[in-house]
């Protein structure tokens, strides 16, 4: 059964919840304004990974076939039948059953939500089959997380938090597509949806410049609507700072780099954004 679970946690990639769970963080510290409860901050880490883990889960089911004929991705667990569906399934039953009730615990208000991300995450893996826009659905899927703990810890909407969910949904949009130049013949030999297949290199090269400088922006406009200071500021400025660096990398090295340029820079960004809005909470 270990075995089993360490090639689940392999195949859906556990490690980067270091992406998703600062955004979770960045949307409870831009509520609280001070350091939060404990009671927040664990069960906001529990509904964060527990619906990563049912997202990643059905990404991987629900792309089995063709991450078998993908040579990227045919060596992956399941195409391989290192791990078999069924156990993949109950661990997405699992991660589903635990959402829900740390969504319960939460808040009345985040239960009657949860379908809402459950359902996107339902969708994502079959939207590159229809539509070339499924990047923008995974980036709905991750922009969720801020407003999620917002509502959590206030129980009330707001427009602070909606720019936060702005700017990670075309943060992480951004960065798909640029992902998703590593599948662009592949994607194109198969009939599926793509900007890099619809769009080629180039063209996709600058959507992502825009959707991240869009990013920047909304963050920044999040920043002024909650009263941020100088250190969340100045974080921003690092921000922009990693994902120049990002298109860089890309742009003069191609996929080659794609290691340091998607889950290094993106894993920064993400850490150096949660760094900043804590410093600005404890910082007088």
């Amino acid at each position: 059964m270990l075995k089993k679970i360490t090639v689940f946690l392999e195949t859906i990639k556990f490690e980067h919840s270091v992406f998703a769970l600062p955004f979770a963080y960045l949307g409870l510290f831009f509520a609280e304004k001070k350091i939060p409860s404990l009671f927040l901050f664990l069960w906001i880490s529990v509904a964060m990974v527990s619906f990563r883990t049912l997202a990643m889960g059905l990404n991987r089911l629900l792309d089995l076939h063709i991450d078998a004929e993908n040579p990227r991705t045919r060596d992956r667990a399941l195409p391989q039948k290192k791990i078999r569906e069924g156990f993949v399934w109950l661990a997405v039953l699992v991660s589903l059953l635990i959402f829900e009730w740390s969504s319960f615990t939460l808040r009345p208000l985040c239960l009657w939500l949860s379908p809402i991300p459950v359902a996107l995450a339902w969708i994502y893996p079959l939207t590159k089959r229809f539509t070339w826009l499924s990047h923008f659905v995974l980036g709905l899927v991750l922009g969720i997380a801020p407003f999620g703990a917002w509502i959590a810890a206030t129980g009330k909407f707001a427009w602070a938090p909606a720019f936060l969910t702005a700017g990670v949904a075309c943060w992480v949009a951004g960065f798909d597509m640029i992902y998703a130049l590593q599948d662009m013949d592949f994607d194109r030999s198969h009939g599926l949806f793509s900007i890099p297949a619809k769009f080629g290199e180039t063209r996709t090269l600058l959507l992502t410049r825009g959707l991240h400088v869009l990013a920047v922006f909304c963050w920044a406009v999040a920043g002024s609507l909650n009263g941020a200071g100088w250190t969340y500021g100045l974080g921003l400025l690092l921000v922009a700072y990693f994902l120049v660096r990002e298109h860089r990398l890309i742009r003069s090295f191609g996929v080659r780099k794609m290691n340091e340029a998607f889950f290094i820079m993106n894993a920064v960004v993400s850490v150096t954004l949660l760094i900043a809005v804590v410093l600005d909470v404890v910082i007088p």
